[in-house]
C-alpha cells in the first residue's frame, strides 16, 4: 500500500479547489451584500437561489463524513443494502416537494420552531427548538466535525486535531456569508463531491478487474456481482446478520419512510435550503437534488463493495485491521491511498467539501433558530435586523467552537458515525413527524397531543430500546420484529430491528395523539390550523414529468437488486 501522505500534486489540486470555493463565495458575498441585509435575506437566501444551487447546497448539506467514510463501511459489511437510504431518500423527496413545501411556503414558514409555534403554542415550539438546537450541536455538528477530520487525517497524514480545527475554520468562513454563499459556493461543492467520488468509484473497479487479471470498470462491476452476489440484495431476509439494520420489506412499507420523511421534510438542516425560494423553484431544486441522490450509492457504496471483494480475496488485510479485528470504516481511505498523485487530492478536496459544506449547513440552521426563536422573541424582542444578523454570526463561531471540543469526546468512532447518528435521532424521529404530520393535515390536532408526541415518543423508544434486557422477545422472531443479536459482554439478546422500532413508535404517537385530541375537541379546545388549499398540491407537467421518472428509475433499481 502506498504512503498515506499526499504528494505536491494533491496539494496543487486541492489548493486549487480551496481558491476557487473561496473567490467563488468572496464575489457572492460582495455581489449581493448591496441587495439587502435584512435577517431573513441572511439565513434563508430569500429570493436569491436558483434550482439548481437549492438541488446542490440539499446534496452538499447532507453528504458528508458518514456517507462517504460510514456509508461506504457499510457497503463493505453488507452490500449494496445501504443504498436503500439514498435511493428512498429520493423518492422522499417527491414526497416532500408535492405535499410539505406547499405548506411551509403558503403559511411563511422561515423555520421549524416558527411551525410549532403558528400551528401549537409558544411552549411546543422553545422546547423544540432548545431539543433541536442540543440535538445539531452534541450529535450532528460533532459527528460531522470528528468523522471528517478522522478522514482528512488518515489520508493526509496531518493531526486529526489539526484537522479538525482547519475544517472549523473553513466552514465558519463560508457560514459568516450567509445563506446565498453557502448555497452558490455548495454548487462548486457538489461538483468535487461527485468528480471526486467518482474517481475513487473508478479506480476501485479498476482494482477489481486488475486483480483478476481483466481491464475495464464494467468488467471490474460483473467481478463484483460474481464474486460477492450475497451484497447485491437491497432486501435482507431474517438469516441475514446485518437483518437488525436493514429489517427487510421494513425499508419499503415501515420505519425507512420515517426516518426520510423527517430528515427531509421537517428538519431546518435541510428545509431551510427552499423555504427563501417561491414554489415552482423550491419544487425544481428538490427534484434536481432527488436526480443526484440516485447517483449516491455508486459514489459511497460500491467502493465499499470493491473492497469487499479485494479484501476477501486477500488484499488490504493489514490495513483493514484496527485493534486486532476488522474495520469497515476503513474501506473507503484504503482505496484513497490507493489512487495516483493529483488523482488522490481531487478524492480529498471531494471529501473535504462534503465535510465542509455540510458544517455550514449545520451551522447556519443552528444559527438560525438560536437567532429567530429564542434571541428574537425571548432576549431581545426589540433587536434590530442588524442585531439578528450579528447574533447570527457569533452563534454560528460558538456552536463551531463547541462542536470541536466535545466530538473528540463522545466515543463517535466506535460506534461508527452513520449508526451514532441514526441512533440518537431515532429516539425522537417518530414523535417528531407525528407533531408535524398531523399538524398540517388534522385541524383537530391540539398542543397536549403534540407535547404527547415529542415526550411519549421519546419515552416509548428508550423502553423499546432496552426492553430486550428486560423480558424475551423471542416470540416476535416468526413475525420478523426482533433477531437474534450477540451483545458487548458476549451474551445473546432478541433486540427489535432499529427501523421497525421506529414504525411502532410512531404509530402509538398517532393513536395517543388522535386520543388526545378528540377528548379536548369535546372539551372546546380551540385548534389553530394551518392554511392549506388542495390547489397547492398541484405541480407543473415538468415536474411531473421529472418525479414519475425518479420513481421508476427506483422502482427499477428495487426489480434488479432485490
Amino acid at each position: 500500500m502506498k504512503n498515506n501522505l499526499l504528494d505536491t500534486k494533491d496539494y496543487i489540486v486541492f489548493l486549487v479547489y480551496f481558491v476557487i470555493v473561496a473567490a467563488y463565495g468572496l464575489y457572492i458575498y460582495n455581489k449581493k451584500k448591496s441587495a439587502s441585509t435584512g435577517s431573513k435575506d441572511y439565513f434563508l437566501a430569500e429570493g436569491s437561489l436558483t434550482w439548481w444551487a437549492i438541488g446542490a447546497s440539499l446534496i452538499a448539506s447532507n453528504i458528508s463524513a458518514e456517507q462517504f467514510i460510514g456509508m461506504s463501511g457499510s457497503g463493505f459489511k453488507m452490500g449494496l443494502a445501504i443504498a436503500t437510504y439514498e435511493w428512498m431518500a429520493a423518492a422522499t423527496l417527491i414526497v416532500v416537494a408535492v405535499f410539505f413545501i406547499p405548506v411551509y411556503l403558503k403559511n411563511k414558514i422561515s423555520t421549524m420552531p416558527q411551525f410549532l409555534h403558528q400551528r401549537y403554542n409558544g411552549t411546543v415550539a422553545m422546547i423544540m427548538a432548545v431539543f433541536w438546537l442540543l440535538l445539531y450541536v452534541v450529535v450532528n455538528l460533532t459527528s460531522i466535525l470528528y468523522l471528517g477530520a478522522l478522514a482528512v487525517s488518515s489520508i493526509s497524514g496531518f493531526n486529526i486535531d489539526f484537522c479538525m480545527y482547519a475544517i472549523a475554520g473553513f466552514a465558519i468562513i463560508i457560514t459568516l456569508g450567509g445563506m446565498k454563499v453557502i448555497g452558490y459556493t455548495d454548487v462548486i461543492q457538489v461538483f468535487f463531491l461527485i468528480l471526486g467520488g467518482l474517481a475513487t468509484t473508478y479506480l476501485a473497479l479498476n482494482l477489481v478487474s486488475d486483480h483478476y487479471g481483466t481491464k475495464g470498470v464494467l468488467e471490474g462491476y460483473n467481478l463484483m456481482t460474481s464474486k460477492a452476489s450475497e451484497h447485491f440484495h437491497m432486501i435482507l431476509k431474517p438469516d441475514n446478520e446485518n437483518y437488525i439494520d436493514l429489517p427487510g420489506l421494513s425499508v419499503l412499507v415501515g420505519g425507512m419512510w420515517i426516518v426520510n420523511l423527517n430528515y427531509w421534510g421537517c428538519n431546518q438542516y435541510i428545509t431551510q435550503r427552499a423555504l427563501g425560494a417561491d414554489l415552482k423553484t423550491a419544487r425544481s431544486g428538490i427534484l434536481f437534488a432527488a436526480f443526484l441522490k440516485l447517483l449516491m450509492p455508486i459514489i459511497v457504496v460500491l467502493p465499499g463493495i470493491a473492497a469487499y471483494v479485494l479484501y476477501k480475496d486477500g488484499a488490504f488485510q493489514a490495513e483493514m485491521l484496527q485493534d486486532g479485528s476488522v474495520n469497515p470504516d476503513r474501506a473507503y481511505p484504503v482505496l484513497l491511498n490507493l489512487l495516483p498523485a493529483g488523482l488522490k487530492g481531487l478524492s480529498f478536496a471531494a471529501l473535504t467539501a462534503a465535510v465542509v459544506a455540510s458544517l455550514a449547513g449545520k451551522a447556519n440552521s443552528i444559527a438560525t433558530i438560536f437567532t429567530l426563536d429564542i434571541y428574537k422573541k425571548v432576549l431581545k424582542t426589540d433587536a434590530t435586523e442588524k442585531n439578528l444578523v450579528l447574533t447570527g454570526k457569533i452563534t454560528i463561531v460558538v456552536a463551531m467552537v463547541l462542536g470541536v471540543l466535545i466530538a473528540p469526546h463522545l466515543g463517535i468512532d466506535k460506534k461508527g458515525g452513520f449508526q451514532y447518528i441514526q441512533e440518537y435521532t431515532g429516539f425522537v424521529s417518530p414523535g417528531i413527524f407525528a407533531m408535524f404530520i398531523l399538524g398540517f393535515f388534522w385541524k383537530k390536532t391540539t398542543s397536549n397531543a403534540a407535547l404527547f408526541a415529542t415526550i411519549g415518543g421519546f419515552g416509548l423508544s428508550l423502553l423499546l430500546k432496552f426492553l430486550p434486557k428486560l423480558t424475551d422477545l423471542s416470540w416476535l422472531s416468526g413475525m420478523g420484529f426482533s433477531k437474534l443479536v450477540k451483545q458487548e459482554n458476549g451474551t445473546m439478546l432478541y433486540e427489535i430491528p432499529f427501523l421497525d422500532r421506529m414504525g411502532f413508535v410512531f404509530i402509538f404517537c398517532i393513536i395517543g395523539m388522535y386520543i388526545i385530541s378528540m377528548i379536548e375537541s369535546k372539551k372546546g379546545v380551540n385548534e389553530k390550523g394551518l392554511e392549506i388549499d388542495v390547489k397547492m398540491f398541484k405541480t407543473s407537467k415538468s415536474f411531473a414529468v421529472g418525479a414519475l421518472i425518479i420513481i421508476g428509475l427506483i422502482v427499477a433499481l428495487y426489480s434488479v437488486y432485490w
